[in-house]
């Protein structure tokens, strides 16, 4: 092995990143070999743009991404909504999982971030729907419990966000 093949990735600041392209479950590829589009690490959207373009990587089948969108918008957040955009995140991990086929992870994560989003009070940012986020996550959680991932469908792994 070659000293090239311990370095880490880093940005131009020096932080460790990891630059190695992704399938569309969010499973890094070999160097040199295309994978979907990354999000930014950087990514600042508001809660409504971050909502927005979650729901359009769901819809694509790429809940990995959708995530990562998430997990951006919780770290953004102010201290008051910042719970729950965890739990949106967590959902959408649990989804991740579920697409690759891990049912203890995917069930575990789809309960903890449906519970998340159940402990929420007040208005829903965003326009989310919060009750039908939280049931599809919960029923979808149950479902796999008994029967595993292998029946999922991408209406499955592709909740609505906000009331259709």
């Amino acid at each position: 092995m070659s000293v090239d093949d311990h370095r880490r990735d880093r940005d131009p600041e020096g932080r460790a990143r990891n630059a190695r392209p992704r399938d569309a479950s969010g499973r890094p590829l070999p160097y040199g070999q295309s994978g979907v589009p990354r999000v930014p690490e950087d990514l600042v959207l508001s809660p409504e743009d971050s909502v927005t373009e979650a729901q359009r990587l769901l819809d694509e089948g790429l809940p990995f991404q959708a995530h990562e969108v998430l997990e951006a918008a919780w770290k953004a957040a102010d201290p008051a909504t910042r719970d729950l955009w965890r739990a949106l995140a967590q959902l959408a991990v649990g989804l991740t999982h579920a697409q690759r086929g891990n049912a203890r992870g995917a069930s575990s994560l789809l309960e903890r971030g449906a519970d998340g989003i159940a402990r929420w009070v007040g208005d829903a940012p965003a326009d989310l729907d919060l009750r039908g986020i939280q049931r599809h996550g919960f029923d979808l959680a149950a479902r796999i419990e008994r029967s595993g991932t292998e029946t999922l469908t991408a209406a499955d792994l592709a909740p609505a966000l906000r009331p259709r």
